[in-house]
């Protein structure tokens, strides 16, 4: 078995947090950050936290600016293990932003700032292919959260392409966010990479979008017939599903105090795919995921509450 690399490319971010609820980042109030983000800034850290278990690397490619916030993920990142290689540090363009206002319904509003951002300054699509390879990549991560602004959109699905006809396994997170649906060309995007993936990962709100009035049997069971070799159903306080050629399994939500569900979904899919990367069975993978992300959403900041496998595994455990 090949060295196991996990790649992941797209917006790197800084957040803040609104204090008060029910504002939908509308009117003035108290904001805490700057928190490391960005969806796949998010997957990637937590696959290098997964990945030292195996002794594999993380490698991502994506852009900050030359200033402070850049400097936090940067910081962050290189301390959890993620190789900074591939990442631009741009100069006179600020790193990109999200400000995310919580709801009394469990709903949020962000407001994202990456098109007019460093993030959006991926480094040339030959230059990441060639890192990826050089590195040993076996698996790379896509967020659709990359996927809103057409350049980046552009050098996501051109990398996918290249890379899957390498053998590399392509993993799935369709992650859509209306607020960066901008045109047609998010979702044909989306469905093109979908059709590639080794791993699809949506959540139950990413479903209602990609499978209207179907239910998981029946798109999954499709997905499965084509390149999928595992497709999972994220569904938040109730749990996930997955689902490969052996079966089904169901699990419960794993018990845990909800602070901030941001980034957990993220969280999930990186220790998921990172584990089946690394040989896991699909069940194992699955339950380990689950309770990572328990542990996500415990943490105020959306990488806060990223965790190691030991951690992960004394969750499960029932260890205090």
């Amino acid at each position: 078995m090949a060295a196991l690399c996990i790649g992941s490319i797209g917006e790197l971010l800084v957040e803040f947090i609104c204090t008060e609820t029910d504002g939908r980042n509308l009117r003035a109030a108290p904001y805490v950050g700057p928190f490391p983000s960005g969806a796949p800034g998010i997957f990637i850290d937590q696959a290098a936290r997964i990945a030292r278990s195996f002794g594999g690397r993380a490698v991502f490619a994506g852009a900050v600016g030359d200033d402070a916030f850049g400097t936090v993920l940067l910081r962050r990142l290189e301390q959890d293990g993620v190789d900074l290689a591939l990442i631009r540090v741009v100069k006179g363009v600020p790193t990109g932003t999200a400000h995310v206002s919580y709801n009394s319904d469990g709903s949020r509003d962000f407001v994202f700032n990456i098109a007019h951002s460093a993030a959006a300054h991926l480094p040339a699509l030959a230059k990441i292919e060639a890192g990826f390879l050089a590195a040993g990549i076996t698996l790379l991560h896509i967020s659709g959260s990359m996927l809103g602004d057409p350049a980046m959109r552009a050098v996501g699905l051109a990398l996918c392409e290249n890379l899957a006809a390498r053998g590399v396994a392509i993993s799935l997170d369709p992650n859509i966010r209306p607020e960066l649906i901008s045109d047609a060309g998010y979702l044909e995007t989306l469905q093109k990479i979908m059709a590639l993936a080794c791993y699809v990962l949506p959540s139950e709100a990413d479903a209602d979008v990609l499978f209207p009035d179907q239910d998981f049997d029946a798109w999954s069971a499709r997905l499965l017939t084509g390149a999928a070799r595992v497709v999972v159903l994220k569904r938040g306080d109730q749990g996930c599903m997955g689902r490969d050629a052996g079966g089904t399994v169901s699990l419960p939500a794993q018990p845990t105090s909800l602070v901030d569900p941001t980034g957990a979904g993220d969280c999930f899919c990186a220790t998921f795919v990172t584990l089946l990367a690394a040989g896991h069975a699909m069940a194992d993978a699955l339950a380990r995921a689950n309770a990572a992300g328990a542990l996500a959403v415990s943490h105020l900041g959306p990488m806060e509450g990223n965790s190691s496998l030991p951690e992960i595994d004394r969750i499960l455990r029932g260890a205090t």
